[in-house]
C-alpha cells in the first residue's frame, strides 16, 4: 500500500509515525515550510518535518503545491492514498485526483459540525459534550467530502486543548490504517454529510484569548481551556496584558460591574463576571516569568489595589 502525507502539527505526526510503524509505504511526506525561528536564521521544522526525518522519509516542504516541477515529481509516483491531517494549506485538485483509491483528509471533528481550522478549540469553547474523528474523502470544497468513518469521543468535564487534541490523535493513529485495508478491500461505504447541519470555526487569532468579563464564568473557563497553549488567556489591566495560567469558577453572586477585582490575597484575584466570579490563581506579566497567586499579592497589591 502506497502513500503520500501531508500534514504539519504534532497531532498529524502520530497518525504519520503509526502508518510507518504499521508497515505502510510513505512515499512521500508534504508539510509547511519551515518557520523562521527567534532564535536565529535556522528555520522551525514542523512536527510532521521532524517526524519524517527521524523515520527517513522522503519530505518536501513546498511554498507551492502548483509548482510545476514539484507536479511532476509527485505525479511521477504510484501512490494508493492520499492522507492529509491538518496539513495547513490547500490541496490542488491534480493531487487529489491522483492516487488510484482515494485522497483521504483526518478531520478532528463530528463532521458536517465544525468544518475549518479550529474544531478542538470550538468544541470546548462551546461547552460540547463529544468530539470525534472524521475520515472523509477529500474533494476541493471544504471539509465536505463524503464521510468514510467517523468516531465519537466524550469530552471530559476537566479537558483542556492540549489533553483532548492528544486523545483525538491516539484515536486517529490507532484507527487510521484499519480505514485504509477496509478502503483497499472494498468494505467500507460513503455517505453524504448534510449540508444543511454544517457549522464553521475559522482559524483562532491571539485576541480570541482575551477575557471578556461580560461573559458568564462558564463560557470563560470554557476558553481558558480551549486556548491554552496558543494564544493563550490574558486579560487587560491598567493597560497592561496579563496572561492567565491558571484559574477557578466561585459560584456565589457578587454586585459590582464584570471585571471589577472583587478581592486579592495569596488564594488567588477574583473578577467579578456577567453572573458570579472567576479566580485567578497563576498569572504573568510581560516578559516575566508565571508567579502564583501570592506573589502576586507579596508583589503587585499596589499594582492592583490602587
Amino acid at each position: 500500500m502506497n502513500v503520500i502525507f501531508a500534514g504539519s502539527p504534532a497531532s498529524s505526526a502520530k497518525i504519520l509515525r503509526k502508518l510507518h510503524s504499521d508497515g505502510i509505504n510513505i512515499k512521500l511526506v508534504i508539510s509547511q515550510p519551515d518557520k523562521r525561528s527567534k532564535r536565529g536564521s535556522k528555520g522551525d521544522l514542523s512536527e510532521v518535518s521532524k517526524a519524517a526525518f527521524e523515520l527517513g522519509l522522503d519530505i518536501i516542504k513546498p511554498l507551492d503545491l502548483n509548482n510545476e516541477e514539484l507536479k511532476k515529481q509527485i505525479l511521477s509516483l504510484n501512490i494508493d492514498f492520499l492522507v492529509v491531517s491538518a496539513y495547513g494549506k490547500i490541496i490542488p485538485e491534480w493531487l487529489l485526483k491522483h492516487p488510484t483509491k482515494l485522497p483521504i483528509n483526518v478531520h478532528f471533528s463530528l463532521l458536517p459540525k465544525y468544518r475549518g481550522a479550529s474544531p478542538i478549540q470550538s468544541a470546548l469553547a462551546n461547552g460540547d459534550a463529544e468530539s470525534g474523528i472524521s475520515f472523509m474523502e477529500m474533494n476541493q470544497f471544504m471539509d465536505e467530502g463524503d464521510i468514510i468513518k467517523i468516531i465519537p469521543l466524550e469530552i471530559d468535564t476537566d479537558e483542556d486543548k492540549a489533553t483532548l487534541e492528544n486523545k483525538l490523535s491516539n484515536l486517529a493513529a490507532e484507527n487510521i490504517t484499519k480505514v485504509l485495508d477496509n478502503i483497499s478491500e472494498d468494505r467500507y461505504e460513503l455517505i453524504s454529510q448534510d449540508h444543511s447541519l454544517a457549522s464553521y470555526c475559522s482559524k483562532v487569532l491571539k485576541t480570541d484569548g482575551k477575557i471578556n468579563f461580560e461573559d458568564s464564568s462558564e463560557v470563560i473557563l470554557r476558553k481558558f481551556n480551549a486556548y491554552k497553549g496558543w494564544p493563550g488567556t490574558y486579560f487587560l489591566y491598567r493597560s497592561i496584558s496579563i496572561k492567565v495560567h491558571k484559574m477557578s469558577i466561585d459560584n456565589n453572586i457578587y454586585d459590582g460591574v464584570p471585571g471589577t477585582i472583587l478581592e486579592i490575597n495569596k488564594d488567588g484575584i477574583t473578577f467579578k463576571t456577567s453572573n458570579s466570579a472567576i479566580v485567578i490563581t497563576y498569572i504573568q506579566f510581560p516578559n516575566k516569568k508565571i508567579i502564583s497567586s501570592a506573589d502576586a499579592f507579596n508583589s503587585y497589591l499596589e499594582f492592583f489595589t490602587n
